[in-house]
């Protein structure tokens, strides 16, 4: 057996077995990244799909991911290469790509608009040491490195990228305990200082998915957004914060899209403290 350090999980795995999140394995009695370098999904993405408002505006970003995640979100739009069946399928089927590669197609994209690279679509911190090896070497050529996560991790991950990431977007996506454990199957208050560190750091943007019965409180976006506006990026400017909508899919289908106008209620809401705020799937 041998434990795992990602995430709060701490998972206690068996020799040749995957954790909870199926992209960490314990190999001769230690954990290491399972979906090392294994990509599920590529493409040219612009760099607002992130979603990223104010960092290199108007530009493009070449977007990876692999498989696995710690969460259990039951509206992944990415559930088949996070935590679906198909997804852990894609262990065996996933195209591998070293570091080295993934940044020579990188550069060869420059003439697109492409600014670098975005670990994306998949949970990336699962499989920091891809990232971490990718984002050092497209550092050196001149890349700009973004990563899209949920933020749960410990702080010795962050620790092991923060030299090499110029860019997150992070999810809060929520601020409530009860919606954290029971719905997401996550810990708000490792996301929570996950996000202190990063924005000392990067550019950190944030964005919580407003999920209709869930979070949609105008009492929960005015905690969500006062503890906001007490973080400052490292040139002191305020932090983002994307509000946005949610639709029925993958597990969770019992509800509809959520209202556009609570949406736009809601980021009035969060502009009572906060400069930046922006409205997304609306």
């Amino acid at each position: 057996m041998a434990v795992c350090g990602v995430c709060f999980r701490h998972c206690d795995i068996p020799e040749g077995k995957t954790g909870f999140c199926g992209g960490r394995i314990a190999r001769n009695g230690r954990v290491e990244a399972y979906n090392y370098g294994r990509i599920t999904s590529l493409a040219l993405d612009p760099i607002e799909k992130k979603p990223l408002a104010r960092f290199f505006p108007g530009s493009m970003i070449l977007s990876a991911g692999s498989f696995g995640c710690n969460l259990r979100c039951p509206f992944c739009q990415n559930h088949d290469i996070s935590w679906s069946e198909q997804a852990f399928r894609f262990a065996e089927t996933a195209e591998t790509a070293s570091p080295e590669e993934l940044v020579d197609l990188a550069l060869k994209t420059r003439d697109k608009g492409n600014i670098g690279i975005a670990f994306t679509y998949n949970e990336p911190l699962i499989g920091y040491e891809f990232v971490r090896d990718t984002a050092r070497l497209a550092n050196e050529a001149g890349l700009r490195n973004v990563m899209v996560t949920n933020g749960t991790a410990e702080l010795s991950v962050l620790k092991e990228l923060e030299s090499y990431i110029d860019a997150m977007n992070i999810d809060l996506k929520g601020f409530t305990d009860r919606y954290y454990s029971r719905v997401l199957g996550g810990d708000r208050s490792q996301v929570m200082a996950f996000i202190t560190e990063a924005v000392k750091s990067c550019h950190v943007e944030l964005t919580t998915l407003i999920v209709p019965g869930e979070n949609d409180s105008e009492t929960e976006i005015r905690e969500l957004s006062e503890w906001v506006s007490g973080l400052k990026e490292p040139d002191g400017d305020d932090v983002p914060l994307h509000i946005t909508r949610f639709f029925p899919r993958f597990h969770m289908t019992d509800r509809g899209a959520t209202d556009v106008k609570t949406v736009y209620r809601l980021a009035d809401t969060a502009r009572e403290r906060l400069k930046y705020v922006y409205t997304g799937n609306c």
